[in-house]
């Protein structure tokens, strides 16, 4: 498997991704009826050529939704942090107030064996983990956000210590912004 690079979700306290100094700040309660219009809020003043139709929207509309739903639970006294930065590329940091992503060794584990079988062309097997469901997943989890968020995300996403903060980065050609 010399070819094969499999991305992760990694955790790393001190990643320069989570350094929020320039970056703008709003909070937002965890309430789950408002996940598109909490996307729209941040996303109001982004330039246009960040915004790739509406995939830049359904991919932070994605990670408020998980921090509102799995980490926060629904709980709407509990708040959503989120710091972003849309000048020369796509910048978010997002902290819920959960317990974090518990099971975010077991889901690499899941997207490898995922990739491998892509990678060896072992379409069965690559059907039947079509998507990854943990023990608290729901007919509304689609259960791929965080593959896509590994191919959209081209800079990186990283998890602090705790699980319960994220930080991501799109990165545009030269000249995009």
């Amino acid at each position: 498997m010399k070819n094969l690079i499999i991305r992760k979700l990694i955790v790393d306290e001190n990643n320069e991704l989570f350094d929020a100094q320039g970056m703008k700040y709003v909070e937002f309660k965890s309430d789950f009826s408002k996940i598109r219009e909490y996307s729209a809020k941040i996303l109001e003043r982004c330039p246009k050529q960040f915004l790739e139709g509406n995939l830049l929207e359904q991919q932070l509309s994605e990670i408020i939704k998980n921090g509102i739903k799995h980490g926060n639970k629904c709980d709407i006294s509990k708040k959503l942090k989120v710091w972003y930065d849309l000048r020369h590329r796509v910048r978010f940091i997002m902290e819920d107030e959960g317990e974090g992503f518990l099971r975010l060794d077991e889901w690499n584990d899941f997207y490898k064996k995922r990739q491998t079988a892509l990678y060896n062309q072992d379409f069965d097997l690559f059907l039947k983990m079509a998507s990854y469901r943990g023990p608290e997943s729901d007919e509304t989890d689609g259960g791929n956000s965080l593959v896509a968020v590994l191919e959209f995300w081209n800079g990186g996403m990283i998890y602090n210590d705790a699980k319960n903060k994220i930080g991501v980065v799109r990165w545009f050609p030269h000249g995009s912004g």
